[in-house]
């Protein structure tokens, strides 16, 4: 396998100066993530500079460095190390002959990606290139880029935003083939005067789309037209993903099997005569997994890959850490076990009632460990209150609610429910004890920032 760069191509992408030759195979700008054969990048920023950790990374296997001012190992000197890192993204994105695929939404971004990759690997074996973990801000995305290796026959990329203009820049160093919006909701709200301006904020990733591209729109969102209009002037097409009559792909047939997948068929086109169906077992459980599954046939197919090796893909489809991932905990002292499934990644309030209607389906008496969302701004506390009914939905008989913006789903809940809300993740542990029964399916979920994460690896005890 060829490096992904030399210390000449560093330097000739960068604009800076190699201090001696050197070939690396990855990129990492987290010292602690740097493995032999890497370039570290040591970027400046208002908390901490990476420049102090360079003896580490060296320690740690680092084949050179990405510098701002003089290193002890191999390195190339720039003027910005940020600046450098977007134009090695840049550069990996201009040497490429891949297909590329954007990635954005309110919601269901990564799992998305995570599926898309699995789809296309199953076509393109050992050959798809996709962002790492959930590397899709102004760092995250142009380290992904200059992590693709130069043979790379499709990557998929994440890209997020919290306000207006990041994703217009971000797209513009993808530079995607097809971009794909699965979904609007309310997110980051703090920043946003409404959900329209979500969506426009969105609708921004169709501007970096390459000449002949596609933008791919979720037909049942009351955005559509706004995410069409947007996409208009920089797509040659447009293609909805939906189940209501009219979407390009569309879910014609979604049952629920006893395992909690779902049985797909999917039609593509509404002419009868050129129309094609799909039929496929979706692994992963929830109404919004055969949404996000459609969105990632439509860019399949608009890449021109397999649709049957991508319906196998998602057969086999595994939840993520944080986004779905299931396994069964131990109760303390030998009390029995309780399912769990893992969502304490991030959350806001479309996902936080998607996700508690796929707890609806489990078998025994359910439970919501829930934690606050975050940057919902003037309007948190109907937000969180507004939660309630989801959980009656889902027939909770005992939460446990984390965070101080929790007070009003805790108020809305007191007569209806058993809970228990504390203010943090570490008491939120302290009470699992006193929440949790033998057969218990519980649902843990709420913003990143929360670290319920904490919380699991205390049930899978680690």
């Amino acid at each position: 396998m060829s490096s992904v760069w030399t210390a000449a191509e560093i330097a000739d992408a960068t604009g800076g100066t190699a201090n001696e030759e050197f070939a690396v195979d990855g990129v990492a700008f987290d010292s602690r993530e740097v493995g032999a054969g890497d370039l570290f990048i040591a970027l400046t920023g208002e908390h901490t500079d990476g420049h102090r950790f360079l003896e580490g990374a060296y320690a740690q296997g680092a084949a050179g460095a990405l510098v701002s001012r003089d290193a002890g190992g191999p390195h190339v000197r720039v003027a910005d190390t940020f600046a450098a890192l977007e134009d090695l993204g840049r550069a990996s994105r201009a040497r490429t002959a891949a297909r590329v695929i954007g990635v954005t939404g309110s919601v269901g971004k990564t799992s998305a990606k995570e599926a898309l990759w699995a789809c296309l690997d199953r076509s393109m074996p050992g050959e798809v290139h996709r962002s790492v973990k959930s590397y899709n801000n102004h760092t995250g995305v142009p380290l992904s880029l200059a992590r693709m290796p130069r043979d790379t026959r499709a990557g998929v990329f994440e890209m997020g935003m919290n306000h207006p203009g990041e994703l217009a820049h971000l797209t513009r160093i993808v530079r995607p083939h097809v971009a794909l919006v699965t979904a609007i909701a309310p997110a980051h709200t703090e920043f946003f005067p409404d959900e329209s301006a979500i969506a426009d904020a969105k609708g921004e990733i169709f501007q970096g789309l390459e000449p002949g591209g596609t933008a791919i729109v979720p037909f049942d969102s009351p955005h559509r037209d706004r995410l069409i209009a947007a996409a208009k002037p920089y797509a040659a097409r447009i293609v909805t993903f939906g189940s209501s009559a009219g979407a390009d792909v569309r879910a014609i047939e979604a049952v629920r099997l006893p395992t909690g997948a779902s049985f797909v068929t999917a039609r593509f086109g509404s002419d009868p005569a050129t129309a094609r169906e799909l039929s496929f077992t979706l692994a992963q459980p929830g109404a919004h997994w055969v949404s996000n599954a459609l969105a990632v046939l439509a860019a399949v197919d608009a890449i021109g890959a397999d649709l049957g090796l991508a319906g196998l893909a998602l057969a086999d489809l595994g939840g993520l850490p944080g986004r779905g991932a299931r396994f069964t905990a131990p109760l303390p002292d030998g009390g029995g076990e309780a399912l769990v499934i893992d969502e304490s990644y991030n959350a806001n309030p479309a996902s936080m009632r998607a996700t508690l209607a796929v707890l609806a389906n489990e078998p025994g008496r359910h439970v919501a460990v829930l934690g606050e969302m975050r940057e919902l701004g003037e309007h948190s506390a109907r937000y969180h209150a507004e939660l309630a009914p989801a959980l009656a939905a889902a027939r909770v008989e005992a939460a446990l609610l984390v965070g101080e913006a929790m007070g009003p789903l805790a108020q809305a809940l007191e007569q209806t429910v058993n809970v228990v809300h504390v203010p943090d993740t570490a008491s939120a542990i302290g009470a699992l004890g006193g929440v949790l029964s033998p057969g218990d399916a519980v649902l843990v979920k709420g913003s990143n920032g929360v670290g319920l994460s904490r919380l699991v690896a205390t049930l899978r005890g680690q």
